[in-house]
């Protein structure tokens, strides 16, 4: 069984809206949400971005039901891993038992304000390899103390640790990150419906564990409508991660996407509100082996529309389909 999930886009609404969208979430019947974690948005017509980690600790108030979970944090630049490890042991607790934890490399866009640069792909994976393992220490309960290549840690302790640490789920684009991923998560986390990433992750020591895919769509009763809204903010997508984690700034993405058309966008994004066709763009994920899906709706005015038409047709039509 597939499971369908929400996705808070931080990107594109407000701290209060996005708690508001994920309790309709719970309420229209979505078996999980994730949340990203972004400093700046993809582009500036998405307009937002609100630390996620406060949203997050409201939303298991105002939430009793769905789980929630990081898509993705970053725990090498903006947060020290042993600040990572404290923000997730205490979701855990404020969601008894709800929040699963996942990271990433992270993005040039997020992590360059913090003035520390943006080094090669491979120093970002070894700097994420390690924080995983300050996270984990932290996670067992004691002080911890580390001398690493990148990170220091001297006598930390986490003083409120749940009975269960969260799960970490690691993000893949490539080999590198599945190995990764396959030997340190406990799920793995991708944008693309890629079978070969999840072989790799297998081959890694990830078989049996959770995969989490994520793709955007976008409703409205007017087709038209629906297509110009996905060009104005998610023409991104379609650049692949090589680039995406690269550029520094919206007006980056802006210009890096100047030629991307309307048509090409619905190449790769669902738009209006036939459900048929998006249960079409959710097929390659579930037909790669991803047991958990996560949508992303396009426009932050628009969630409350897309929930109730989720609630009615798209949720029935992605359960008889995968369920």
């Amino acid at each position: 069984m597939v499971q369908i999930g929400y996705t808070m886009m931080t990107e594109q609404a407000g701290p209060r809206d996005l708690v508001d969208h994920v309790v309709r979430a719970e309420e229209a019947g979505f078996d999980f949400s994730v949340t990203s974690d972004h400093y700046f948005p993809w582009l500036r017509t998405q307009g937002h971005s609100p630390y996620a980690w406060s949203v997050l600790g409201a939303a298991a108030q105002a939430t009793s039901r769905i789980p929630l979970m990081t898509y993705v944090t970053c725990p090498t630049f903006r947060y020290h891993p042993a600040v990572v490890a404290q923000k997730a042991a205490t979701m855990q607790l404020l969601s008894q038992g709800r929040f699963r934890l996942g990271l990433g490399s992270g993005e040039n866009l997020n992590e360059h304000v913090v003035g520390g640069g943006w080094p090669a792909v491979d120093v970002r994976h070894e700097m994420l390899e390690e924080a995983v393992g300050i996270i984990r220490d932290l996670f067992g309960g004691g002080h911890v103390s580390r001398r690493g290549t990148y990170f220091d840690v001297e006598s930390a302790r986490l003083w409120d640790l749940p009975d269960e640490p969260p799960p970490i789920g690691i993000a893949v684009s490539g080999e590198r990150s599945c190995k990764l991923a396959g030997r340190l998560g406990d799920l793995v986390i991708a944008t693309e419906p890629k079978p070969e990433l999840l072989s790799s992750f297998d081959r890694h020591g990830g078989e049996g564990k959770p995969r989490v895919g994520q793709l955007p769509v976008c409703y409205d009763t007017d087709r038209d409508a629906a297509v110009r809204r996905a060009h104005e903010q998610f023409r991104w997508f379609g650049c692949g991660w090589k680039v995406n984690s690269e550029l520094p700034h919206p007006d980056s993405f802006a210009s890096a996407t100047q030629f991307v058309t309307p048509g090409d966008v619905t190449e790769s994004i669902p738009c209006g509100d036939d459900p048929e066709a998006f249960v079409e763009a959710v097929r390659p994920y579930a037909e790669a082996g991803f047991s958990e899906i996560a949508l992303v709706q396009i426009g932050g005015e628009s969630q409350p529309e897309y929930l109730e038409w989720s609630a009615k047709a798209l949720l029935p039509a992605l359960h008889d389909a995968f369920g």
